[in-house]
């Protein structure tokens, strides 16, 4: 998306999709580096320690602290969204998966806004979150993104790539690449759904909704429900995201398509929950948590997810269950079939819009 605005955009929008390119880069290769030394620590209380800090527009993190647990409204939108949306995000794993923050030990939840000016991005850096304001300082008719802590479902499928960091690791490169983003996806999602109280039916399944400006043709960054379908403008260019095996895309950009090709597993998630029916972090996002944190390996495929997914639907839920015979259909839809009793490890295979940001031209 961001080749494509360097490309199409304005003087100003291509210097700009040019500098995050670098910079998404740099974020992403920290990301993978990142040590994880608080899983060693014992675990902490199993309550929210937020803090929000300000980068005032510049790149030191965690930059000048600005709001802290339990501490009133700042009056700034972007200070407001990410302690909420961190919040929203501890919630549902604590009260639905029992999981205490991000290492599962009461990790602090640290967040800075306002990092650069004009930047188009929001990441997991490995250890805290960060937020760009995207073009808020543009002409009003030359915006392409609003600030990105506007969109729950970003700050929750952030937050998320720091759970995968801490239990299945799975390595940022093809299909393991492809699922450590889809996972990010589907917990994002279900982050927006729990705080909405919504079932897998009312919910659109969107992510990254009220990110672009009015001025871009989309609803969003991806659509769980209809892989290819969230965008086409003139200038970011069309959805690339399959939602079917038939067509995947093999490409050596973006990590072997690591943000195109996890439409396949999103799909196959959207269609395990409605099946389910109810609220989708009930019994799917369960299945999906347990596979996550018990089950997946670094070099994990779309294949061992389906078989994985399949084989703690019938723990969880009971072999032959409503519940396990959705997973089974739902990959099938999808054309992946479950083979075995879903017991493998994961095999080898041959950071987040920062990254995604890298493909269409040439995928």
């Amino acid at each position: 998306m961001l080749e494509r605005i360097a490309e199409n955009g304005t003087a100003v929008q291509q210097e700009r999709a040019k500098q995050a390119l670098v910079l998404s880069e740099q974020m992403r290769e920290q990301r993978q580096k990142a040590v994880r030394t608080e899983a060693l620590r014992g675990a902490g209380p199993a309550v929210r320690q937020r803090s929000v800090h300000s980068a005032q527009f510049l790149s030191n993190l965690p930059g000048v602290l600005v709001r802290s647990e339990g501490s009133a409204p700042s009056g700034d939108p972007a200070v407001d969204e990410a302690y909420d949306g961190s919040g929203a995000t501890y919630d549902l794993f604590w009260d639905v998966y029992q999981r205490n923050s991000i290492d599962g030990a009461g990790m602090p939840l640290v967040s800075t806004v306002h990092y650069q000016k004009g930047y188009d991005n929001a990441f997991w850096n490995g250890y805290q979150m960060v937020y760009g304001d995207g073009d808020e300082d543009l002409p009003e008719e030359d915006r392409l993104f609003n600030r990105f802590t506007i969109s729950l479902d970003v700050i929750g499928h952030e937050l998320t790539h720091g759970i995968t960091q801490y239990t299945a690791n799975l390595t940022y490169a093809n299909q393991s690449g492809a699922l450590n983003e889809s996972f990010s996806d589907v917990f994002g999602s279900l982050v927006r759904q729990y705080q909405l109280r919504q079932t897998a039916a009312e919910a659109d399944w969107i992510i990254g909704k009220g990110l672009f400006t009015s001025n871009v043709s989309g609803v969003g960054l991806r659509s769980m429900k209809e892989p290819g379908t969230a965008y086409n403008d003139p200038i970011l260019g069309k959805d690339p995201q399959p939602g079917h095996m038939r067509d995947y895309v093999t490409t050596t950009r973006d990590n072997g398509g690591v943000h195109i090709n996890s439409g396949i597993p999103n799909h196959a998630f959207y269609y395990a929950a409605i099946e389910m029916g109810g609220y989708a972090w009930e019994k799917a996002g369960r299945i999906w948590y347990v596979t996550l944190r018990d089950r997946l390996r670094a070099g994990s495929t779309f294949q061992d997810a389906a078989n994985l997914t399949f084989a703690v639907a019938g723990d969880l839920f009971g072999a032959n269950s409503l519940e396990q015979q959705a997973v089974k259909r739902a990959w099938s839809l999808v054309g992946i079939e479950v083979t075995g009793d879903g017991g493998g490890n994961g095999s080898p295979n041959p950071g987040c819009l920062q990254a995604f940001l890298k493909l269409l031209r040439g995928a």
